[in-house]
């Protein structure tokens, strides 16, 4: 599993300068500032709640975030890929979750908010999920991902997709389940994530990933989102509470730059630092937590062909093998084998199978979403 404790997110909200990162549930009962809420009357009654899997009750108080929800983070479960795709297994899992979560990792409840079967069933995971979700205001505080449990609605997905795909049934209860956040808290397609964009670790697995842009299509239809209203491009915001492979560019890119920065994955003062300093001197707002905002990563990544070599060709690499492009080393050399993986990623988003790395392949390489990903293939 991979989960951490929600407390760190609440810390860091409240030293980021966020005001009130969340408020206590006492019961059913949620003290919540004024929020635009959702439309009413929308059918969520096919997700399964904590009552209907007979849910443990919360060992601690839970907590509701006072900030926006700003994406979708999609996880798998590391659980076996069984073939018992029916309700009562589904609940099962669930309890089984929860226990692990619970009694395993010491957590108040399950860490995730919605949970997904590999038949497809959909449900409620830490108690109060569906009722935020109901109202469309405000997430519960939960434990999928550090830095994001505040902010980032998180899925587990049944089943281990490192080697395997994920089967039909549980990609369409998860186009269901993104297609209803997004009405419910107005995100769209292409706020739909993978774990590893901001945590070093193998969710959601390599193959999973592969789904990604189908996915985020089939999301995009059912909203009924036009082409044109689509960003070009949306990086994934890393900010200095977030680590992992993504981080690790960002800060090899720097380095690139001329900034001493340790390619650690890890979002440590130097990085902060480097990135506001990078925005200060290219006329880029400086924001106060360093997130990598669109326009930091634009100036910040160069294009890349097979006549480059050095420092971004290896960073560029070693998100291709991180990504499941095993044959692709970090040599910084650009060879075959980095081509190769290029034009495989670039049709796998729509793009040009040219073998360069743009920027909008960048954008898609580090794990952002791409406008070309949204045409029919």
């Amino acid at each position: 599993m991979h989960f951490d404790h929600p407390e760190l997110d609440r810390r860091t909200l409240l030293r980021a300068g966020l005001g009130a990162a969340a408020v206590a549930v006492v019961g059913s009962e949620l003290a919540l500032p004024a929020a635009a809420r959702a439309a009413p009357g929308a059918d969520l009654d096919w997700i399964i709640a904590c009552d209907e899997w007979a849910a443990r009750p919360p060992a601690d108080p839970l907590s509701v975030s006072a900030i926006p929800t700003n994406k979708i983070i999609v996880h798998h479960m590391a659980f076996p890929n069984v073939t018992d795709y029916s309700e009562e297994h589904a609940k099962q899992l669930a309890r089984d979750c929860q226990d692990l979560h619970m009694d395993g990792n010491g957590w108040s409840d399950t860490g995730q908010h919605f949970t997904v079967s590999r038949g497809g069933h959909v449900l409620e995971g830490r108690h109060g999920s569906l009722d935020r979700l109901r109202e469309g205001d405000r997430q519960m505080v939960a434990a999928h991902c550090p830095g994001e449990n505040g902010r980032a609605i998180g899925i587990e997905n049944e089943g281990t997709y490192v080697t395997e795909t994920p089967p039909e049934e549980l990609l369409d209860g998860l186009v269901r389940l993104c297609t209803a956040i997004c009405r419910q808290y107005g995100l769209h397609a292409h706020d739909i994530f993978g774990h590893w964009g901001f945590r070093a670790t193998l969710c959601p697995g390599a193959m999973f990933y592969r789904e990604f842009p189908a996915l985020r299509r089939a999301v995009c239809h059912k909203l009924g989102t036009k082409l044109g209203d689509v960003p070009a491009r949306r990086w994934p915001d890393i900010w200095r509470f977030v680590g992992g492979p993504v981080v690790r560019v960002a800060q090899e890119l720097l380095t690139f730059r001329g900034y001493t920065v340790p390619a650690t994955g890890v979002f440590d003062a130097a990085t902060v630092a480097a990135v506001q300093d990078w925005q200060a001197r290219n006329g880029i707002p400086v924001d106060v937590d360093a997130t990598l905002t669109a326009p930091t990563w634009e100036t910040l990544a160069p294009e890349l062909d097979q006549k480059s070599s050095g420092i971004p060709v290896a960073a560029a690499q070693s998100m291709l093998a991180s990504k499941g492009y095993a044959e692709v080393t970090a040599t910084g050399e650009y060879d075959h084998a980095t081509r190769t993986a290029v034009k495989d990623l670039q049709r796998l988003h729509g793009l040009p199978p040219t073998g360069k790395i743009s920027t909008t392949t960048w954008c898609a390489l580090v794990g952002g979403v791409v406008r070309e990903s949204f045409r029919k293939h």
